[in-house]
């Protein structure tokens, strides 16, 4: 099964209740065979109506980041927790999270990305583990059974509420950065 075929399959996917207010199903963007992937947290109103992850102000943001990284954002793939927008732009909840992991497990296996950096604490919680604590876990590597480097770090959508954070995930980018160009090195 490769990306578009799971794209067809989520299409009409009532598995929660965040499916009666979306716009779009918000899959996830960019390269199928990407080494890095980013995993945030649920769709916002820009990516609902555009049913592309990370577009609206916090997107534009990891944009800036991605780029001050030399990282392109084309070569590698962003998803989130959640594929459908919660109302209000709330954090999902465990159900809601539960019904769609399902959905990212197979973008994972399809994807098998080396790196995957979790923005944000609702990414943390629902792939590593619940009690997982954002503040005390981002920049620091862990290390799947299947070898994936992950590295939490904050979310865009947290810089923009406070600006102070935006050192921090600087020198955590640095760390991605270099670890994907090392990965991206004995590739080619």
């Amino acid at each position: 099964m490769n990306l578009e075929q799971l794209k067809r399959e989520i299409q009409g996917c009532k598995k929660c209740d965040l499916a009666h207010g979306r716009t779009n199903i918000v899959f996830g963007c960019g390269n199928e065979k990407a080494k890095l992937m980013l995993i945030g947290e649920g769709p916002g109103r820009d990516e609902d109506l555009q049913g592309i992850p990370f577009v609206g102000a916090a997107g534009q943001l990891l944009n800036k980041v991605l780029e001050a990284a030399e990282i392109n954002r084309e070569k590698i793939y962003i998803a989130n927790i959640v594929k459908c927008r919660p109302p209000g732009n709330r954090v999902p909840n465990r159900k809601e999270a539960a019904a769609c992991l399902p959905w990212l497990w197979r973008q994972l296996e399809i994807i098998r990305p080396r790196i995957v950096v979790l923005l944000g604490s609702t990414a943390l919680k629902n792939l590593i583990r619940p009690d997982a604590l954002i503040t005390k876990l981002r920049g620091k590597w862990m290390e799947s059974k299947s070898g994936i480097k992950i590295m939490p770090t904050y979310h865009p959508a947290a810089l923009l509420r406070d600006p102070s954070k935006k050192k921090l995930v600087w020198e955590d980018f640095k760390k991605i950065r270099d670890e994907y160009k090392k990965i991206m090195n004995e590739v080619s």
